[in-house]
């Protein structure tokens, strides 16, 4: 999950592993474009939590918008929504 949502300047999304293992974290657009990776490496078991700022990957500001989060681990995966509002 993600707070706050909607969020504006930053969100945090918040996650646990039940065991040690490869995460991604990333966000996509409501085109399907990747817009930024938050999270590409293993990771220890348990809570864990990133800080998205609402940047791209090259740090540019994005426009108002949804965007989608999309969570992996193991077999585990989910998508959730992210309103960042100005």
């Amino acid at each position: 999950q993600n707070a706050p949502n909607p969020f504006n300047p930053a969100t945090t999304v918040t996650f646990s592993l039940a065991e040690k293992g490869h995460v991604s974290l990333a966000v996509y657009d409501v085109n399907g474009r990747l817009v930024r990776v938050l999270v590409n490496e293993k990771r220890e078991a348990g809570p864990h939590s990133v800080v998205w700022d609402g940047c791209n990957e090259q740090g540019q500001q994005l426009a108002s918008g949804v965007y989608f989060i999309r969570y992996r681990a193991g077999s585990d995966s989910f998508w959730k929504k992210a309103a960042l509002l100005k």
